[in-house]
Formats: structure tokens, C-alpha cells, sequence
């Protein structure tokens, strides 16, 4: 048997993840407090008394959608560049085919930048990341050793954030979609071996 905190807890994530999908099927705006609070069976009384306001809840879902980006770019200074786009494609992939929530989360957050509706706190923690111009320098570091295409590196790296974005998108909303290999997408920035003729 569950404790109470224990029992707060769980329904602290049930109010996430059905907010997460209600906010990704009707928008930030269109969302009422009453149709989480239904879809939880829960009153809007009891609702409050964990998220004081259908604003705080958003940002509290944007704030976990920037965790995992800036773990990740944390991390870009020393490592392998091809490696280092492996990594991501990879585990990105995994994690997304292994929680519904993680692949929803990048239709929030993609939707979260460009949204006009949305507070402005979330749209400022929602934008403090761009991974396209943050992956420029190893873009460039892989270009120098031969291991990543030339080319724009700005160009490259929005091509292949926007292929792995837009593929965990299309799982988010069919999740009996193949996901494809990592490879793929990494080929995407991947120097070519030069053949001999």
C-alpha cells in the first residue's frame, strides 16, 4: 500500500503527463484548468493544491523539457564530434521509443518557441536553448578532423536537430511508426569515405 506522500507523488505525474497531452492535442490556450482537472477525476479545487495556476503547470512541464538539452550540452566540450552526434541520435532515439512522455515532450517544447499564446516565462526557459547554434563549434571540430561533412556549420547542425526532432515527432503522434537507425540521421552530417575509381 502507498503512503500518502507517496500517493501525492504519483498524482503530481498523472497531472503532468495528462497535461502534456491535453496541451499538445488542444494548445496552451485552448486548455482549460477544468479539462485537466476532468480528465484527472479530480476536482479544480485539488488540482490548485499542486500546481497553483494552469501557468505554473506549463512552465513546470517547459522547465522538464530543457533538463535533459542542457545535460546534454553540458557535456560537448571535450568529446569525440562524431561521437558525440552518435550519442544523441542514439540515445534519443531510445529514449523516446521507451517513454511516450519523452517524445511528446518534443512536440511541447518545439511548439513552446514558436507559440505566441504561451506565458512568456516559458517561451524565455523554452528558448534559453538552441542546440543549432550551440553544436556549431563541434560541427567545426569534426569538420577539422575530417570526421563531419564540409559545409555551413549552422546548416549542418539545424539539419540534423531537425531530422531527429521531426522523426520523434511523427512517433509522438504514431507510436506504431518505425523509428529509424541512428545512423541514418547521423549520416545526415557524417564525412564521406572517399572511393577510389
Amino acid at each position: 500500500m502507498k503512503t500518502r506522500q507517496e500517493q501525492k507523488e504519483q498524482r503530481y505525474k498523472d497531472i503532468l503527463l495528462v497535461s502534456l497531452d491535453l496541451f499538445i492535442r488542444k494548445g496552451y490556450s485552448a486548455t482549460k484548468v477544468k479539462d485537466i482537472a476532468d480528465e484527472m477525476n479530480m476536482s479544480v479545487g485539488l488540482l490548485f493544491h499542486y500546481f497553483e495556476s494552469k501557468e505554473r503547470l506549463y512552465i513546470e512541464l517547459i522547465k522538464m523539457g530543457v533538463l535533459g538539452p542542457k545535460q546534454v550540452l553540458s557535456e560537448i566540450d571535450d568529446v569525440n564530434p562524431l561521437l558525440f552526434f552518435e550519442t544523441c541520435a542514439k540515445q534519443t532515439l531510445s529514449y523516446a521509443k521507451n517513454s511516450m512522455f519523452t517524445a511528446k515532450m518534443f512536440l511541447l517544447m518545439g511548439n513552446a518557441i514558436y507559440n505566441e499564446g504561451i506565458p512568456e516565462e516559458a517561451k524565455k526557459i523554452a528558448s534559453s536553448i538552441n542546440f543549432y547554434e550551440e553544436t556549431m563549434p563541434i560541427i567545426v571540430r569534426g569538420q577539422q578532423e575530417g570526421t563531419i561533412r564540409q559545409g555551413d556549420p549552422l546548416s549542418l547542425a539545424t539539419t540534423f536537430w531537425t531530422a531527429l526532432q521531426g522523426i520523434i515527432q511523427m512517433y509522438a503522434l504514431n507510436e506504431n511508426m518505425q523509428l529509424p537507425d541512428s545512423e541514418w540521421i547521423v549520416d545526415i552530417i557524417r564525412a564521406k569515405e572517399k572511393t577510389l575509381l
